[in-house]
């Protein structure tokens, strides 16, 4: 098989702002070119922006604008943006630009001469917004079936293109071809169109009414539609019809496009490519609709919409980027919202993948004097270097979402791993032992960095720097152990994912600190108590279950310090207990207070009081 990989999303329209639909389809296919260059394919990624036609000429006339300067603002605001969002494309086409235009011209020349175009009058539907015209089964209850919107009845001579022509070819091609268009329904939906005539698609608008577009070679007082103008940006960037570009990567072109404009790449595309005497490309892939947090269509009337930057703010570009990768099967309709993100954020990105980042760093220091220690054989850990062979059919098939869940399924392996060899309890018996689960755990991290560093491609690198590991990889490095090289770690490295004051704190400069007043103070019952049991939770590792004497009482108190005190070397310690917290139940057992303690990083250490003070006694 070739490795050679050509992704493009679909060029987006000027008329508005860049918008989640067009972050979340950019995104799939950064993860998608990254993936594929880790993996040593020769890659090519295009993105872009759509700047003719009727719609981009009224919204210029709206902004009091010349067209010109109007796309030229709002073209540079979707790079701006894509540099926001850490997009890595190759090039960033727009159709205004004389390379476009003369693949355009040469094309419609090429068609028009074979007598695939002919003038003629049509009458019929019309929806400005789409630029296209509909038939009266094509609407939903009278209504553009993607705007919502009433149509126009319109009647005026264009040029068409002979698209009827080829529909039994198309047919009978997607019929060879199953997987041409994924997801499957979307296949479907397609040869449910081309089972009825599908008439042919006018391809001019009159420059009387539309002057801004690229006037027909053979009659300059109509320009091209919107739609045969558009498509052809997918071979114009490579340099159609000579370019080496061209010929090296059109034959692999994956497109990505949302649903709504499935006809025009699955109908209008494939027609105009057999008519110019192109190949076909190789894959069409239509995603689904992003919906509010509500689970209907986002709109500013209903207030559900969901604005990515302002999460990208917020969150951070990387932790954007995975939840989008990690929340939503490709193809399918999704509910997205900032309560989601979070959620992904604090349990998969902090907890899981972030925490354990820390946990390392600091046993590293603790138990091996700041140093990768040497390798060692990988054990249970090792079947991590079978996992990029399982996520390479998983991103082929564009379920991206599972191929996320394998490699978090690993950081959570990781965790375990940590949790059951107890490096701090083994380091006391076998400090060479310890270093060496140290060391599985790093190299574990090396191989989920590689695997991650796609869908979060800056933390991953500042992943690898935190633990002294070299930052430039490829894929095949996560198929082999033991490339975690013995030496020191950097001491000091930022937190990978914090939680929300530390971003604050780190956006900002420092949080405020909460002052209380002396009144307040005073509702804490704090007193002494003494542990006279202590034994581990039946539900939970990481918890311990004490019972404290007050002296005149005895208590349950429920405490997560399991992985830093043993049951046997509590009992008798004297401890301050929050005495007037409310009672809650912690995995099915009642603790009846708090027990103070100290962390920074991976260090705790109880709060204990000396000498001959009895249980009960308060604490001032």
């Amino acid at each position: 098989m070739d490795k050679v990989f050509y992704v493009t999303t679909p060029i987006y329209y000027v008329n508005a702002e860049p918008h989640l639909g067009h972050a979340y389809t950019t995104v799939v296919a950064d993860f998608l070119a990254r993936f594929h260059r880790l993996d040593g394919y020769r890659t090519f990624f295009l993105t872009g922006t759509d700047e003719h036609g009727e719609t981009v000429y009224r919204a210029a006339e709206r902004a009091g604008e010349d067209p010109k300067a109007f796309v030229d603002r709002v073209s540079e605001r979707f790079k701006r943006a894509w540099d926001l969002l850490g997009i890595a494309y190759d090039d960033f086409i727009r159709t205004t630009e004389g390379r476009h235009k003369k693949v355009v011209e040469l094309v419609l020349q090429r068609v028009y001469e074979a007598g695939d175009i002919y003038y003629g009058e049509y009458e019929g539907l019309y929806c400005v917004s789409c630029e296209r015209f509909y038939t009266e089964k094509e609407l939903v209850e009278g209504l553009c079936p993607i705007h919502g919107r009433p149509v126009e009845r319109r009647r005026e001579g264009n040029y068409f293109f002979r698209m009827e022509k080829y529909r039994e070819w198309l047919l009978h091609y997607l019929q060879d071809h199953p997987d041409l268009i994924r997801p499957e329904g979307y296949r479907n939906e397609v040869l449910a169109m081309l089972s009825e005539p599908i008439g042919d698609l006018s391809i001019s608008r009159p420059k009387s009414r539309v002057p801004w577009g690229i006037p027909l070679p053979w009659d300059q007082d109509h320009v091209t539609y919107v739609w045969f103008d558009a498509l052809l940006n997918y071979v114009s960037a490579l340099g159609y019809p000579e370019g080496e570009a061209y010929r090296t990567f059109w034959p692999h072109a994956w497109h990505l496009i949302g649903k709504d404009i499935l006809k025009p790449h699955a109908v209008f595309w494939p027609t105009m490519l057999k008519a110019a005497g192109m190949p076909m490309y190789r894959h069409l892939n239509v995603g689904g609709f992003l919906l509010g947090p509500d689970g209907r269509k986002m709109s500013k009337t209903l207030g559900n919409v969901v604005d990515p930057f302002a999460l990208l703010e917020k969150y951070g570009r990387d932790a954007l980027r995975y939840y989008l990768l990690r929340e939503i099967p490709y193809g399918q309709d999704t509910s997205v919202s900032e309560e989601a993100l979070k959620t992904r954020y604090e349990a998969d990105l902090a907890d899981d993948l972030g925490n354990l980042v820390q946990r390392t760093r600091a046993m590293l220091f603790r138990f091996a004097e700041g140093r990768i220690p040497g390798p060692v054989a990988g054990e249970e850990l090792a079947e991590g270097t079978g996992l990029a062979g399982r996520l390479r059919p998983l991103v082929r098939e564009l379920k991206l979402h599972l191929a996320l869940e394998e490699a978090m399924a690993y950081v959570k392996a990781l965790n375990r791993y940590i949790n059951e060899k107890k490096p701090w309890e083994l380091y006391k018996r076998d400090p060479k032992e310890a270093q060496a689960v140290l060391y599985r755990v790093v190299e574990g991290l090396r191989i989920a960095s590689i695997l991650l560093t796609p869908a979060m491609p800056g933390k991953m690198a500042e992943l690898r720097r935190a633990l002294g590991l070299k930052e430039e990889v490829r894929l095949e490095e996560a198929e082999r152990w033991g490339l975690a090289e013995p030496g020191p770690i950097p001491e000091e490295a930022p937190v990978l994912f914090p939680k929300e004051a530390r971003r604050e704190e780190a956006k900002g400069g420092g949080v405020e600190t909460l002052q209380i007043g002396i009144e307040d103070f005073a509702k804490v019952e704090l007193r002494v108590a003494e542990v006279v049991a202590a034994k581990r939770h039946p539900n939970a590792d990481r918890l311990l279950v004490l019972r404290l004497s007050l002296g005149s009482e005895e208590r349950t108190v429920v405490s997560g310090i399991a992985k830093w005190y043993r049951p046997e070397e509590l009992v008798g310690k004297k401890v301050v207990l929050v005495a007037n917290l409310k009672p809650a139940k912690l995995r099915g057992i009642e603790s009846q207070g708090m027990i103070l303690a100290a962390q920074e990083g991976e260090a705790l250490a109880l709060v204990t009081v000396e000498g001959e003070v009895p249980p009960g006694t308060v604490v001032k």
